[in-house]
């Protein structure tokens, strides 16, 4: 190992947030639980009630899973940062917090594509959508969005993997590629070349499924009665939704790493840089969950049949309950909340 290596990365970033660091970490931590809460909760609903294992909710579980790998390789270590005194972290913790970073970002990406996909088929396809939705596909289109952003960005990953740091400083609150090899002992302009060739790999085959995917459900949908388009339409409005809050996040980040951000208030580049993993973690639950009907009743039902509202409905004088197990008044709140 070369001598003048260092072993830690300062994180100058956290400077600015000295004066507040009690309240942002409170604020922080929030976050890091209403994530991990929402979608623990929407995954947890998913996999109880067979009538929702359905190829789009297998996605959602997915994307949901990857939300809090993305939150947990970030917050935690924005948090102990944060309440340090030196703002320090060592460059192994660095440079796992860079793979964890990317592949969360890359998977991300692959997987709102592969949900593309399946709303291509679910409206266009309508009659074969199982047949073609199979077990089968599901299960290498799961492969697929897991293992394609791992292998792939590993290999461009080693090229950092090999570098000596002579640099202390990342001005971030977290590690990226990009800045990390900017500390490196030697120039390397190599890296950032096949950075962007990664970047290539990485999003032009998503972003061909999600055009094409969308496109063959315009002409579809162009084709139907007002009412049925409608219907159509609004099933992949958690997807549109979802893709759009994503992609903003990413381009924010995308820009932040490239270029010279500095005429930028430092408020706001904290803010932004945090928003492609902590924006979506909170939303695509919410959108998926309360935004997905079949989704929301089984979530509205599980809160409904707490043993303590159960309790206090019974024990108010009400109707015996249905032969489907739920009161008379469970079943009227559940319609006011679905419809």
């Amino acid at each position: 190992m070369d001598n003048r290596t260092v072993l830690t990365f300062t994180m100058t970033a956290y400077a600015v947030m000295e004066n507040n660091k009690h309240g942002l970490f409170t604020v922080f931590l929030l976050l890091y639980l209403i994530i991990l809460t929402l979608n623990t909760l929407l995954i947890t609903v998913i996999h109880q009630n067979k009538e929702l294992h359905q190829p789009m909710n297998v996605f959602t579980c997915m994307l949901s899973v990857n939300e809090m790998y993305g939150t947990t390789a970030l917050l935690p270590a924005v948090m102990a940062l944060l309440m340090s005194d030196t703002h320090e972290t060592s460059v192994k913790w660095c440079l796992a917090q860079v793979y964890f970073l990317h592949t969360y970002a890359c998977a991300e990406f692959f997987i709102l594509a592969v949900m593309g996909y399946d709303r291509y088929v679910a409206i266009c396809y309508p009659l074969h959508y199982h047949s073609i939705m199979s077990y089968s596909k599901i299960s290498k289109l799961v492969a697929l969005a897991s293992l394609y952003p791992l292998i792939l960005f590993a290999c461009f990953y080693a090229l950092t993997l090999n570098l000596s740091f002579c640099g202390k400083v990342v001005p971030k609150l977290y590690c990226v590629n990009m800045e990390v090899v900017k500390n490196s002992c030697s120039s390397v302009p190599y890296i950032s070349i096949v950075g962007l060739v990664l970047i290539v790999f990485l999003i032009v085959p998503q972003v061909v499924m999600i055009v094409f995917s969308y496109m063959q459900i315009a002409r579809v949908c162009g084709k139907l009665l007002r009412e049925s388009r409608g219907s159509a339409l609004k099933t992949c409005i958690p997807h549109l939704f979802s893709l759009l809050n994503y992609t903003i996040g990413s381009l924010f980040e995308v820009i932040q790493t490239r270029f010279n951000m500095n005429h930028v208030a430092v408020d706001a580049r904290i803010f932004l840089s945090l928003y492609f993993v902590i924006i979506p973690s909170v939303a695509n639950p919410v959108l998926y969950g309360l935004g997905t009907q079949t989704v929301r009743v089984h979530i509205l039902k599980r809160f409904i049949r707490h043993k303590i509202l159960l309790s206090k409905i019974r024990d108010s004088g009400y109707p015996p309950p249905l032969k489907n197990g739920y009161s008379y008044n469970e079943m009227n709140m559940i319609k006011l909340c679905v419809f």
